[in-house]
């Protein structure tokens, strides 16, 4: 559909663009003294009202010979026959109108009077006709720029999906090396042990699965998916690692990317309680207020233990799959104070409706 019927304020302000256009007329139809102003403002608006619909067509040839892709001779003949036709249609319409208004008291003659214009009002009607050439091919440069900028916006939400997956799929074989590795160590110590930290692994693994392609899940669902992963760690560590939740109740409802808080409960699993003889804390906390969810991950850790090998990759992932999801709407900050290891997270609130 024409860009400019499309909408009806776009219309409104197209006819307003005819309004200066009708008073030139106006001045060139009474400037020889063959029509009165009355006779030529009457004239003038009328012939312009119809002729700016007349214009309108010019659209269509435009589509169809674009600029970048059509010869000069086609470019030329397309446009040249178009303005042709319109004017000498428009001529018809000034006759008829004429004629018309010759039968009224005030207007009486004016179409001999009117015929003496006809070359002028010819000229005219070519001259703005290939205006709206002009014009039409202004819209069909900004469509095409509107287009370009769609398509580069698709482009950008499909690497930025592609992004999400990999961060996503990078979570799983992460812990599961690290797993296999503690599983390994039980094996020659305490074989029942390993065999029950193999069960645990597995229904932590068969939760995970059943995330599929999910963007996003409760938070009660993500402590979940915690709550296993600690029941695989407690196997290796017992006592030694301790467990502290404050979560509000209004979080739990809340939207966030499926094993978002895993790697940062692993991170202070493996960089701190693994490296404290006698055990440690690790305290989780929730709260959703002012449209955000704010999440506090805290754990003690020795600050002068030596830094381990690949340390930091669930903070890295973490990190990256939060500014691929929100951009600069979420905010994930660490900090260290004392044998505290603090992180921050801040997100936009979602909350998906329960299906009843």
């Amino acid at each position: 559909m024409h860009p400019i019927l499309a909408q009806l304020r776009r219309l409104l302000l197209y006819l307003l663009g005819w309004i200066p256009l009708a008073g030139m007329l106006t001045y060139l139809l009474a400037l020889p003294g063959g029509l009165s102003w009355l006779e030529a403002a009457t004239v003038a608006f009328v012939l312009c009202l119809l002729y700016a619909f007349v214009c309108l067509a010019a659209w269509y040839p435009c589509r169809a010979t674009p600029l970048e892709r059509s010869s000069l001779s086609r470019f030329l003949f397309t446009h040249v026959a178009g303005a042709l036709v319109a004017s000498g249609l428009w001529l018809i319409a000034a006759r008829i109108l004429g004629r018309m208004l010759s039968g009224l008291e005030d207007f009486h003659g004016i179409d001999a009077r009117l015929s003496r214009d006809y070359p002028l009002l010819f000229a005219t009607g070519v001259l703005l006709y290939l205006l709206a050439v002009g014009f039409h091919y202004v819209l069909l440069a900004l469509e095409a720029s509107r287009e370009a900028e769609a398509r580069v916006m698709q482009a950008s939400v499909l690497a930025r999906e592609a992004e999400l997956r990999a961060l996503k799929a990078q979570v799983n074989p992460h812990f599961l090396f690290n797993s296999l590795n503690s599983i390994s160590a039980l094996t020659t110590s305490d074989a029942p042990k390993a065999r029950e930290m193999c069960i645990l692994l597995g229904d932590f693994l068969r939760r995970t699965l059943g995330l599929g392609e999910k963007a996003a899940i409760p938070l009660e669902e993500e402590m979940s998916l915690i709550h296993a992963f600690l029941a695989v760690e407690k196997i290796r560590y017992g006592a030694r690692l301790r467990m502290e939740e404050k979560i509000d109740k209004e979080a739990l409802d809340a939207q966030v990317p499926p094993l978002l808080l895993q790697p940062l409960i692993e991170n202070a699993v493996g960089h701190g309680i693994a490296n404290l003889i006698e055990g440690g804390w690790i305290r989780l906390a929730a709260e959703r207020r002012d449209g955000e969810l704010s999440i506090v991950v805290e754990n003690l850790f020795d600050p002068e233990a030596p830094p381990r090998r690949k340390s930091g990759v669930g903070l890295a992932n973490v990190r990256q799959r939060l500014e691929a999801r929100y951009g600069d709407r979420a905010k994930f900050a660490t900090s260290v104070d004392g044998p505290c290891f603090r992180v921050a997270i801040s997100l936009p609130v979602e909350i998906k409706e329960r299906v009843s």
